[in-house]
């Protein structure tokens, strides 16, 4: 596996990132502490060091599971990622969202449950849309000035709270947020309208999480398969269903997986992309593995972009019509090289 620079930052990341929100078999499901070592070992032996957990993961599971796994082995080859915000109990009125009081007391008990000093990466779990922007960076940076977390991160948030938080933390000498996770995917393109413009704008590597829509990319529910997606999801709408289907039809094609597929449209979107593949079963980590060796043609891309096609509304629409690109680039809009 090959690393890249993750964001504006000389961090160092495997070029697929693995979830782990399935460590653990809390609510009936998932994979145990056996199979998620296998799972974390066979990542570590391909070159993965990028772990992505959360406070709330499987009742704070899949923390401890990680912490004991690193702690076998060599803490400073993994890069863990973490976030804070959401609940883990429902006594205490600050025991989730964005505010520094939960921040803080989040923070020291993954830093117990991962049995280690400090966490790589934080991420702002979901925009509770009630807490000061200048609160929660000064509580991330005095973080980072404590050593208990080398890199702030962002996630679920709009993107104009992302942006005013930048710009603040760059007027202010703070730690920016250098990677932003959402929901992007064939099936979830979204984020296009604003959010991923905005992070390569910043610098910030995105690293979406359900790049698969839940499997309902690789095709398992046009075979009849059962999964925790409501039957009424857009995941297994029409509308997937038809994009699911070119989506298999590239990868027969090609001679890969649908998955292989659909993983590796979303890191050649023209923005830094690390996707998050989750796995409980050490065959599905395999299985994903495998994208890294596949490269998407300029007509194949095509096939994808025009199946999954989104109206990107007003203004990102507008810009796209030609009589606005004749008026604003004077008819030199394909002769001008943007800048990278």
């Amino acid at each position: 596996m090959k690393y890249k620079l993750l964001g504006r930052s000389g961090l160092k990341v495997s070029e697929l990132c693995l979830g782990t929100m399935g460590f653990g078999t809390e609510a009936g499901w998932g994979a145990d502490k056996e199979t998620s070592f296998a799972i974390m070992e066979a990542f570590a032996n391909a070159g993965g060091n990028f772990l992505d957990t959360a406070n709330v993961y499987k009742l704070g599971t899949s923390e401890k599971i990680i912490g004991e796994f690193i702690g076998q082995k060599d803490r400073d080859f993994f890069v863990i990622a973490t976030k804070y915000s959401l609940k883990d109990n429902t006594t205490n009125p600050n025991a989730s969202g964005n505010n520094r009081k939960n921040m803080m007391r989040s923070v020291e008990q993954s830093l117990k449950r991962l049995q280690t000093d400090f966490i790589d990466v934080l991420y702002l779990h979901i925009w509770d849309d009630l807490t000061p922007i200048d609160e929660i960076l000064r509580g991330l940076n005095d973080l980072i000035r404590q050593g208990k977390v080398n890199y702030a991160a962002i996630s679920d948030t709009p993107a104009w709270i992302v942006s005013k938080g930048n710009t603040m933390a760059e007027l202010m000498g703070w730690s920016q947020f250098i990677a932003l996770q959402v929901e992007y995917s064939l099936l979830q393109r979204s984020p296009e309208r604003d959010l991923t413009p905005m992070a390569k704008h910043y610098g910030m590597t995105v690293t979406p999480w359900a790049p698969l829509a839940g499997g309902a990319l690789t095709g398992k529910y046009l075979k009849g398969g059962q999964g925790r997606i409501k039957p009424e999801s857009n995941r297994r709408d029409d509308n997937s269903t038809r994009i699911t289907r070119e989506v298999i039809a590239i990868a027969e094609k090609l001679g890969v997986e649908p998955s292989h597929v659909a993983l590796q449209w979303t890191r050649q979107q023209g923005f830094e992309c690390i996707p998050i593949v989750g796995a409980t079963r050490l065959d599905q980590l395999n299985e994903n593995l495998k994208t890294i060796d596949l490269t998407l043609s300029a007509e194949d891309l095509q096939r994808l972009d025009a199946a999954s096609t989104i109206d990107l509304g007003f203004p990102g629409k507008f810009f796209k019509e030609e009589g606005v690109r004749q008026n604003n680039y004077g008819g030199f809009y394909d002769r001008i090289i943007p800048r990278p």
